[in-house]
């Protein structure tokens, strides 16, 4: 349904009363405009097929994955050197 030229004349009012009065918020929303127009344009064409590929894993993602391969690291580190304490350890009871 198309507004009546009355109804866009007054929404056209208030909304130059708002730029007038508050610079901050029309620059707020102009910038909350333009990230939500790209992400719909990044939504469109992954929908049509042109997103380049596959998705890329987030940030924490990849954090967690090198934080889980460190600990494994670490545990393997340090059962390798209690076996090798052991071995050691026999091999010198062994001896007397």
């Amino acid at each position: 349904m198309a507004w009546s030229q009355d109804e866009e004349r007054m929404l056209a009012q208030i909304e130059q009363h708002l730029v007038d009065d508050d610079p901050r918020l029309v620059a707020r929303l102009e910038s909350f405009n333009e990230r939500a127009l790209r992400r719909e344009e990044k939504a469109k064409a992954r929908a049509a097929g042109q997103g380049g590929g596959g998705r890329r894993p987030r940030r924490s993602t990849i954090i967690i994955l090198i934080s889980w391969l460190l600990i494994a690291t670490l545990v393997a580190t340090l059962l390798v050197m209690v076996l090798r304490h052991e071995a050691a350890a026999l091999a010198l009871a062994a001896s007397f």
